[in-house]
């Protein structure tokens, strides 16, 4: 058995370690993972007995099944774990993991499901009209439109983004006040960098960003198809996780394309 390999949510609130072998990565596309994570959710996985939570103040659960609970901090809303009922594993996101993890992704599950502005593995799909667009978080606490179509997505991997999607983000640029919500309840976590994530305190679903500068942004997971949304770039490929690579031959960044503002 090796060292242990930590991981944690992106305000430290949970920490936690889990001993070698870890299994390889799992991506998921489902509308669970989806919704809780903005994009889709790729997680690893231990025995309960290699694993152990070092900090939990701020650990919150939610039911997102009658197989399944899903693990997120309540402070930052980074998504975590999945806790099957019955098993006596746990899976946790590869995104939380901090440093080298040595792990490969090995399948795309669920791909079915996935949103209609990105494919799992290659080139993006074309676009769909989508006159108006619809979304929510995972539990409904949270149902919101606003004019479509979604338009160009940014596929965001910094540090910040894998932890608290748990994989990397995919977003789109928004008029925050084009936005009609027919229910919020919203909690705000500010980062660093002087930016606002929105996310909902109950499922931990993350649902926007709004950046120190005012410009304001939204998940594509959260979206129903379809989205007339299509994955257009990655940025911040310099801190992207070394259990995956890119095989869609979409423009790559290593920090951020300027000319994008």
């Amino acid at each position: 058995m090796g060292k242990p390999i930590r991981g944690s949510c992106h305000c430290g609130g949970v920490v936690f370690e889990a001993d070698p072998p870890l299994r390889q990565v799992v991506a998921c596309h489902c509308s669970q993972c989806r919704k809780t994570s903005g994009h889709y959710w790729s997680a690893s996985s231990v025995p309960h007995e290699r694993f152990r939570l070092v900090e939990d103040r701020s650990l919150g659960w939610f039911r997102s099944s009658p197989m399944a609970q899903r693990g997120y901090c309540q402070d930052c809303g980074a998504s975590l774990f999945w806790q099957p009922e019955g098993e006596a594993r746990i899976s946790f996101a590869a995104g939380a993991l901090d440093g080298k993890t040595g792990l490969d992704t090995i399948a795309h599950i669920h791909k079915e499901d996935r949103g209609d502005y990105y494919e799992p593995i290659g080139p993006p799909c074309g676009t769909m009209p989508a006159p108006e667009l619809h979304g929510s978080c995972l539990c409904g606490a949270n149902r919101f439109s606003l004019p479509g179509p979604m338009g160009e997505v940014t596929a965001c991997h910094c540090g910040q983004c894998r932890k608290l999607s748990g994989h990397y983000s995919a977003s789109f640029w928004a008029e925050e006040d084009s936005v009609t919500w027919a229910a919020r309840n919203i909690r705000e976590y500010k980062t660093a960098g002087g930016g606002q994530r929105g996310f909902c305190p109950d499922c931990g679903s993350s649902l926007w960003f709004r950046a120190a500068s005012g410009e304001f942004s939204m998940e594509s997971g959260a979206f129903e198809r379809p989205t007339g949304g299509r994955l257009t770039s990655h940025i911040f490929l310099s801190e992207a996780g070394d259990y995956y690579t890119l095989d869609d031959n979409l423009p790559q960044w290593q920090v951020w394309d300027e000319s994008k503002g």
